[in-house]
């Protein structure tokens, strides 16, 4: 069954338009596709974008996309990021030229992922990889965040052991069908939840809170009130009731904690 991490929206060109970077702020962003290959040799097709006005090493950021694979939107946040300070790199977790074009076949691909960690851990991997040796970044300093999907790789990348300072997971599936691989976590968790999620059951926040808590790990969980799936996706609309629907208050207090969290762990 496709849970929780699978249930994003496509995301239209207008919803580029509503983010917050400013035409001058994007002015020495670049963009670059990186075409790499995961340990199998698959080939994967992801974006680097970094702001070539920053001069020397700094921290880098994996960005998972959600089931709709690398989109405007992907891409998108990769840019707010660089706009930050850091470099970005959209991971390409589906494969060169692969791309959903509706719901169900991106509930089909995503499903896929999900029922075989270990490919999805290697995908994601790839895409660390890429970043960790891009000469503008410092491979001490790596942090990982994804949507939806994404945000569930973002966890089970950290699950696997590499070496991240932080993952974020915007409303992201929470079930770990290899519980004990809290241990391998190395960095921090942040986790950022609609409290009326109705697709990410009770019992796999428990399971998670249990295993990362059995492994000592830093971690931190925030549930927004009157808050749903998808809460970060305008074009998931405004109707709760739907169980996925865009919030533009937990929204914005969800990127704010994700800016406060890369303060913390990059820091020194």
């Amino acid at each position: 069954m496709v849970t929780s991490a699978v249930r994003c929206p496509h995301l239209s060109l207008a919803v580029i338009l509503l983010t917050s970077l400013s035409a001058p702020a994007l002015a020495a962003i670049k963009s670059e596709k990186v075409e790499h290959r995961d340990a199998a040799g698959a080939v994967l097709e992801g974006v680097l974008v970094y702001d070539d006005a920053v001069k020397g090493a700094r921290p880098g950021v994996l960005v998972v996309h959600d089931w709709m694979g690398v989109t405007e939107i992907t891409e998108t946040r990769a840019k707010e990021l660089a706009a930050m300070g850091y470099v970005a790199f959209a991971a390409d977790i589906y494969g060169k030229g692969t791309r959903p074009r509706d719901a169900k076949e991106a509930s089909t691909f995503a499903g896929k992922y999900k029922g075989d960690r270990k490919l999805l851990r290697s995908r994601a991997q790839a895409g660390l990889d890429v970043l960790a040796k891009n000469k503008n970044v410092d491979a001490k300093k790596l942090a990982a965040i994804g949507f939806c999907f994404g945000g569930t790789t973002a966890i089970e990348l950290a699950r696997s052991g590499a070496l991240l300072r932080g993952v974020v997971s915007f409303h992201g599936g929470l079930d770990a069908p290899t519980p004990g691989d809290g241990k391998n976590i190395k960095g921090k968790v942040l986790v950022l939840h609609g409290a009326d999620d109705p697709y990410v059951p009770a019992a796999d926040i428990a399971a998670f809170k249990k295993d990362l808590n059995d492994a000592m790990v830093d971690w931190t969980m925030t549930e927004y009130a009157g808050t749903v799936h998808s809460f970060t996706i305008p074009s998931a609309g405004n109707d709760n009731s739907k169980g996925a629907a865009y919030n533009e208050r937990s929204s914005k207090r969800a990127f704010a904690a994700m800016k406060a969290f890369f303060d913390e762990i990059f820091a020194g």
